[in-house]
């Protein structure tokens, strides 16, 4: 059993990376393919009677790694300066309207067709309205430089600001006064804590000599944010700054306080940890897929009880994106079609409490929310044969 488990795995990780090496090509998403790989796995060992012990309660842990390596693999690709404050600033309107579009009108139709709370309604649409970054920016290698930037930034930001919302709507039963500004202080808490934590992370990463570095460092990252998420501090903004920082030490290089990190040694660690980050944030989102796919059941994929709403909430949201890219003036081709549902929607389905949970946002709806923003996005994908120019893609500015 051991073996045969081990021989699975590797076979299994390694037509992952043909399916990612693949899907440009292709044009198919490989969320799409390691779903239904980890599917097809289900279904032969339901054929040939082999029993796995419950692997249920893996999957919030990988969602919780993946969700932290992604959004550093993100941060890591953006650069900060005056020149990208136009794409950032467009890349938070066309990330944050969405999420709250979305999120108040899947749960204001939940709210008058089934009588739920706007509160509860709202913590179940949260999850439905981000986009997923783990998804998104893989599908974007055959789009020009700029649509790809932009859609490094606005997934990026969108997982960000989702899960800051998501986690203030679930941990409040009021909102008033007292909530938001609890909420300011605790983002106070977190930029400085992040700050610090970040200088002394840097101040490792630059003066360890040990041929041993990369790894105690990415586990003292996942410390600091699931210490911050015990304190119910918005912990990603903690991935945030230490990955920006670590990708534009360029801009402050000048600061006699970066001076004593030694930039210039810094610089060269960096470039071998972001390495190490794109490789496990790969690894663990590939098994996140695969064993998500593997624990779909066939009742699941074809529940005709969730069928409507799973369509009309998918029309829904690349309706408000086309909305929300013409509002900002970007060219609709191709990016219109980059809203796929992915690993943070079903995290967050994954951690909300059985008091908010609704019976019509289940399993069966997530699964086919997510295969059908995928479907759309590989449409998109054969639509978009080549790469368009820089100058095709709408200015940014204005």
């Amino acid at each position: 059993m051991t073996v045969g488990i081990i021989l699975t795995l590797c076979i299994l990780v390694l037509l992952a990376y043909v399916f990612d090496f693949t899907s440009a090509k292709t044009k198919i998403p490989s969320v799409i393919l390691l779903l239904a790989l980890g599917y097809l796995v289900k279904q032969l060992c339901s054929l040939f009677n082999i029993v796995l012990f419950d692997l249920s309660g893996v999957l919030p842990i990988l969602g919780t790694i993946g969700l932290i390596l992604i959004v550093l693999e993100g941060a890591l690709e953006l650069e900060l300066g005056s020149d990208k404050l136009p794409l950032i600033g467009k890349s938070v309107w066309v990330a944050l309207l969405p999420i709250v579009l979305l999120s108040f009108g899947i749960a204001i139709a939940m709210h008058y067709c089934f009588g739920y709370s706007l509160h509860r309604a709202l913590a179940n649409a949260i999850p439905l309205s981000i986009i997923s970054s783990s998804i998104a920016i893989p599908s974007t290698r055959n789009f020009s430089a700029g649509q790809r930037e932009f859609v490094i930034y606005e997934s990026s930001i969108s997982d960000i600001l989702g899960v800051i919302f998501f986690n203030f709507i679930t941990q409040h039963t009021s909102f008033g006064v007292l909530s938001f500004g609890l909420f300011f202080a605790e983002l106070v808490i977190i930029i400085i804590i992040s700050f610090v934590a970040t200088g002394a992370l840097s101040f490792m990463l630059s003066r360890l000599k040990h041929h041993v570095k990369f790894v105690p460092i990415m586990f003292l990252v996942i410390l600091i944010y699931e210490i911050s998420k015990v304190f119910h501090l918005p912990s990603l903004v903690f991935i945030l700054v230490f990955g920006l920082f670590l990708n534009n030490l360029d801009k402050i290089k000048h600061l006699h306080f970066i001076q004593r990190l030694k930039p210039r040694v810094l610089r060269v660690e960096v470039r071998k940890f972001k390495e190490l980050t794109i490789e496990a944030t790969f690894l663990i989102r590939a098994l996140f897929f695969l064993l998500f796919g593997y624990l779909i059941q066939t009742k699941e994929l074809i529940a005709t009880d969730t069928l409507a709403w799973s369509v009309g909430i998918t029309a829904a949201i690349f309706i408000v994106r086309a909305l929300v890219l013409k509002s900002a003036k970007l060219t609709l081709m191709p990016l219109v079609f980059v809203a796929p549902r992915g690993l943070i929607t079903i995290l967050l389905f994954l951690s909300l409490l059985p008091q908010l949970q609704i019976p019509l946002i289940s399993r069966p709806l997530i699964i086919q929310v997510i295969i059908l923003s995928a479907l759309v996005l590989m449409v998109g994908a054969l639509l978009n044969k080549k790469p368009v120019s820089d100058e095709a893609v709408a200015e940014y500015p204005g």
